[in-house]
């Protein structure tokens, strides 16, 4: 199990993000080294487990240049980035603008020279950040060719998605050909005991052969602060935390190919890779997956959640 997980950096590589239950796991100033080490501090210890995937983006503030100074050490490490939002906080926890979206041919070419100077040979992944259904890129010839010559010089090429309608993207954007080859063989998607919208299509993506990454399995640290019942139940049960839990509910479904966790600090971590550990019985799951929310309703909740 351990083996499918990755260790995404979104909640560390700038001084403010949304997941709740963050602060308190984080160095009291949140200057660009404070930030740094701790950001060293959990890749270690995530290496030190068997943590052998990482995941950023160019939009997680400093997440890449962090990351590019540690894997100097670590030439064992697979990354996979994003492209397509630019952080725009300017390091401040009270920017009125943290991030700014584009799916252009010039921010692809851009963030990608950007992400490649940075990371090196260890990038193995590149995807497009945050792809819905309305986005110019799925009827932008030049962007999508740029994107299949990445595919051909042996970079995977994928997309994140997000928002209500992650299911139709899903299916859309891996429908998407160049010359007669997909341009997309791995796609990165919400997935968590509160959101399961996704869950059919993404189980398609992997039966035709394509690579599933999971993200936000903590609904954004939801899971954590404000578990329902049943979550506490379960937990009490394995012995282990209620993240462990909700993260082994992703683990056990087959498609999912990459598991990503988002800890601020090690003792997070620590807590989050407990979920190797548990097994959930057929009963459990069908409990735990009882939860799951509305997809609007979800998403509507989750665009209210304040940066700190």
């Amino acid at each position: 199990m351990l083996s499918r997980i990755g260790l995404g950096l979104a909640a560390l590589g700038r001084p403010a993000y949304i997941n709740l239950g963050r602060t308190s796991a984080l160095p009291e100033s949140r200057d660009v080294e404070a930030m740094r080490a701790a950001t060293h501090e959990v890749l270690d210890a995530a290496y030190a487990a068997g943590v052998r995937w990482v995941d950023v983006a160019r939009s997680y503030g400093l997440a890449e240049d962090f990351l590019a100074g540690w894997l100097e050490a670590h030439s064992d490490v697979t990354v996979s980035s994003k492209w397509g939002y630019a952080y725009v906080g300017g390091w401040r926890m009270d920017a009125e603008v943290h991030e700014v979206k584009e799916h252009s041919l010039a921010r692809f070419r851009a963030q990608w020279g950007e992400s490649r100077g940075l990371l090196g040979q260890a990038l193995a992944l590149y995807q497009v950040h945050s792809l819905t259904s309305d986005s110019p890129l799925f009827t932008d010839e030049p962007l999508l060719d740029a994107l299949a010559s990445l595919g051909a010089e042996g970079i995977r090429v994928g997309f994140s998605t997000s928002g209500p309608a992650q299911a139709d993207t899903v299916r859309r954007a891996l429908a998407l050909e160049v010359a007669g080859k997909p341009v997309f063989t791995a796609v990165q998607s919400t997935w968590n005991l509160f959101e399961q919208s996704a869950g059919e299509a993404l189980a398609e993506a992997h039966s035709a052969g394509n690579l599933v990454l999971v993200k936000e399995t903590l609904a954004n640290g939801r899971l954590v602060v404000e578990p329902p019942d049943v979550v506490r139940e379960v937990a009490a049960k394995h012995g282990v935390g209620l993240d462990a839990v909700a993260v082994a509910a992703v683990l056990a479904q087959p498609w999912a190919g990459r598991v990503l966790i988002g800890p601020s600090g090690v003792e997070q971590l620590d807590a989050n890779l407990r979920a190797a550990e548990v097994r959930l019985d057929e009963a459990e799951l069908a409990a735990l997956q009882g939860i799951s929310e509305p997809a609007a309703g979800y998403w509507a909740r989750r665009s209210c959640l304040s940066w700190q």
